[in-house]
């Protein structure tokens, strides 16, 4: 009867935690909004984001992974665009963001005149070294390195005619040591403390463009980091066997940096991390999530797997191969194993002032939860 009624307890416990989505809206909500400024390299976004959510892990009890502090502190390059931006093309203005963006490796410049076609789509004034390209789709990156011309990409419905003339300021600013950090908590396990399990996202973004543009980032990744702190909320009052260590990485976009630094200098031994998942991009899942590394680890996938049949939870949970392409990859790149899910269907924004939370459904959050707390809880089992 004592063994029922745990069961149910915990039962109850998942339930109520999984159901709370409204934490979630919250989180994203407050991620995306113009106070973190895309939680990137201009407006001290990226910096308030860290403060905030090192507030959060204190708040639900979390301990630091290492020392006193949440904060793993490192330094890495980055080209910025924090003052002026402005396009005109055909005596007609642009708008940063929604009809243009600027290539991540752009040098500053201030200059016009008339562009020669090369082909389809680019446009150069090669005496400016300046580069306009026509574009479906605008998709904003980060760069750690400056060249020696700018590119400006343009959306093709943003303008009637193929640019002729041009008029262009773009102000860089290449920032040889900016200041970052991992956010890096635990909940000690209580009874073999010195095994983890690891649950990873990453909480940077782009930043901005100019004064006036900034990207919100909501699926990429503010959805992973509100999967993270619904995690870390539910862990910190039902500690486990194992400990759960939570890591907010910085500098994914910018070339996976600070699951690179943690790799290299962690804060704990890597060979105790039992498993690892890492949660990006984790808003939508109509159609389910694809795992990368599941070919690498068949017998956790396969876990993973019967967990969803059995509780009915996603549409699919489908396997892929290794792939470079989140903070899971250095931790393979090192031994341990690990996985790294996204979700599929729904919206499409990506890299793009349109990913906001208000279109942002998170509608499959509740059950993300879950199969996280079933499959972390057969890990522990094992």
């Amino acid at each position: 009867m004592k063994k029922i009624f745990i069961i149910s307890l915990l039962t109850t416990s998942i339930s109520s935690f999984s159901q709370d989505s409204t934490f979630a809206r919250k989180i994203v909500d407050t991620l995306t909004s113009k106070t973190f400024w895309g939680r990137g390299y201009t407006n001290d976004g990226m910096h308030k984001a860290a403060l905030f959510l090192a507030d959060e892990f204190a708040a639900f009890g979390l301990e630091p992974m290492k020392g006193k502090s949440f904060f793993q502190e490192y330094s890495f390059s980055v080209n910025t665009f924090p003052e002026r931006i402005t396009m005109n093309i055909n005596d007609k203005e642009l708008e940063a963001g929604k009809d243009f963006i600027v290539a991540a490796e752009s040098r500053g410049i201030k200059a016009g005149g008339k562009l020669e076609q090369t082909d389809s789509i680019t446009f150069v004034d090669k005496t400016n070294r300046f580069i306009v390209k026509l574009e479906n789709k605008l998709t904003m990156d980060v760069a750690q390195r400056v060249e020696d011309y700018t590119i400006v990409q343009i959306d093709k419905k943003s303008i009637s005619s193929n640019p002729i003339y041009y008029q262009v300021t773009v102000d860089n600013k290449f920032i040889k040591n900016f200041k970052a950090a991992n956010i890096c908590g635990v909940v000690k396990g209580t009874v073999h403390p010195d095994s983890i399990i690891m649950i990873t996202a990453h909480y940077d973004h782009l930043g901005g463009l100019g004064r006036d543009t900034y990207f919100p980032g909501a699926n990429d990744n503010a959805s992973g980091v509100s999967l993270l702190l619904n995690l870390a909320r539910y862990y910190a009052k039902h500690p486990q066997p194992y400990t759960i260590g939570f890591i907010l990485f910085s500098g994914e976009e910018a070339g996976l940096m600070g699951s690179k630094y943690f790799t290299e200098n962690p804060l704990i031994t890597l060979k105790n991390i039992r498993f690892l998942t890492n949660t990006d991009l984790a808003g939508t899942g109509v159609d389910g999530i694809t795992v990368v590394n599941a070919t690498e680890f068949p017998k956790e996938f396969k876990i993973m797997q019967d967990i969803n049949n059995e509780y009915k939870l996603l549409k699919a949970v489908n396997p892929r191969g290794k792939a470079a392409n989140s903070d899971h990859y250095f931790f393979t790149e090192k031994g341990v194993p690990s996985f790294f899910f996204y979700t599929l269907g729904g919206i499409t924004a990506y890299h793009d002032v349109f990913d906001i939370s208000a279109t942002l459904p998170l509608n499959k959050h509740q059950d993300l939860f879950k199969l996280m707390i079933k499959f972390n809880e057969k890990l522990m089992s094992l």
